[in-house]
């Protein structure tokens, strides 16, 4: 179907532009995932034909730690109840929101990544969002569509993630090229979490870096993308592995990476430095460098 797709080879996740979903905005064999911020968003305006769907459904607390991944059969519920099929591709989109204002551009993401996670192996992403396609004044609906559960069956894609034992293991090793997309001020210092600072060795790549100025997410041109990636050592021959602070922002780069650009070591760290610092005897380290200190200075 994508033929004219903006990025993605023959993966599960291809990155699609506002024309390309008008003109099939009307495919009988066509899922579009509203994944705006705030019901109330959905309610207001959204693309035609999409339904409504709440990213903060596919996490919960496990022992005590937040953020993780909701039970596979309850995905299967979620996902059944808004008609994900497996031979239906299934678009994802996110905006602002226009009633509340909440969105960073995220859902989308996290939300395409959640599907292929589970699974499903045709997904598109919407570049820009309801935001690009609202200002290029394209049709805006408040019904809602008619939808008919599905037998959507989950089958988790374990070679996508690695889990606190496997990044322990892998984090250290010379191959190994960890990514941490926060924001620097979060990287450099205290963010929400018990602990300032990152994990050793984790590179500052924030995702909001590759994404235009005006719209959190659109992706920056090519050549921009790539300027950048190559500026911080982001090279196809490394074993990339993402992080966060909880996995969410992680998806942005992990899409952009094993699926448009097809880099082909890939995975996320989903604990990221949540997981991270719940264990006490685990470093962090404060400041710009990976390491805490300037390595090319050693000596």
């Amino acid at each position: 179907m994508a033929n004219d797709v903006l990025y993605g080879g023959k993966g599960p996740v291809k990155l699609v532009s506002t024309e390309w979903l008008q003109k099939h905005l009307h495919d009988s064999k066509l899922l579009i995932i509203d994944a705006q911020p705030n019901i109330h968003d959905y309610f207001q305006e959204h693309i035609p034909g999409a339904v409504q769907f709440d990213e903060g459904l596919l996490r919960i607390a496990l022992r005590g730690l937040p953020g993780q991944y909701t039970p596979p059969a309850a995905v299967q519920m979620l996902f059944r109840r808004i008609g994900v099929r497996a031979d239906v591709p299934v678009v994802i989109y996110t905006g602002k929101g226009a009633n509340k204002g909440w969105g960073d551009g995220l859902a989308q993401t996290m939300v395409a990544y959640s599907l292929v996670r589970f699974g499903h192996k045709d997904v598109y992403v919407l570049d820009g969002g309801i935001d690009k396609w609202k200002a290029e004044k394209r049709p805006l609906s408040q019904e809602f569509p008619k939808i008919e559960e599905s037998a959507f069956e989950v089958e988790v894609q374990r070679d996508f993630f690695i889990d606190y034992a496997e990044f322990r293991s892998l984090r250290e090793k010379e191959e190994t090229f960890v990514i941490d997309a926060r924001p620097p001020e979060i990287y450099q210092g205290q963010g929400p979490w018990i602990r300032p600072g990152h994990i050793p060795g984790a590179v500052n790549l924030p995702w909001r870096s590759l994404m235009t100025d005006e719209n959190p997410a659109l992706l920056k041109p090519k050549n921009a993308l790539l300027d950048i990636l190559e500026k911080n050592e982001v090279q196809p021959r490394r074993s990339i592995i993402c992080s966060c602070g909880t996995g969410r922002e992680a998806t942005n780069q992990f899409l952009l990476l094993k699926f448009y650009l097809g880099y082909p070591s890939v995975k996320i760290y989903e604990g990221s430095f949540t997981e991270w610092t719940s264990y006490p005897e685990n470093p962090t380290v404060t400041g710009p460098y990976p390491l805490g200190y300037d390595k090319k200075c050693e000596g």
